[in-house]
């Protein structure tokens, strides 16, 4: 080691999922090779070649979510309506009996 130098802990770069996203992009369209957005962005050709494959294997979930408003499993809907049953009935006995209640 050269005199004057100190060691240092390396500080790690945080990078947002945003910019995640977009190094990837760049990556996934192919215009420029991984070396060229790697000295773009500043960043380690590797973590460009990591952020783009963890985008091509995540892309799918995308398309299989299921969105608000979509028709519902029929098993999904009767779990639901067994579980609302008996809220139904203890709800009603409750305001049945609330007249009973003596506070104070």
């Amino acid at each position: 080691m050269r005199e004057g130098r100190t060691m240092s802990p390396k500080k790690w770069n945080r990078h947002t999922g945003a910019f995640k996203a977009k190094v990837g992009l760049d990556a996934l369209m192919g215009v420029k090779t991984v070396g060229q957005i790697a000295r773009e962005y500043g960043i380690h050709p590797v973590q460009v070649t990591q952020w783009k494959g963890v985008i091509r294997n995540r892309l799918p979930e995308l398309f299989d979510a299921v969105r608000p408003g979509e028709d519902h499993t029929p098993e999904l809907v009767a779990q639901l309506q067994e579980k609302i049953r008996p809220l139904t009935v203890e709800a009603d006995w409750l305001k049945k009996s609330a007249g009973n209640w003596v506070c104070g």
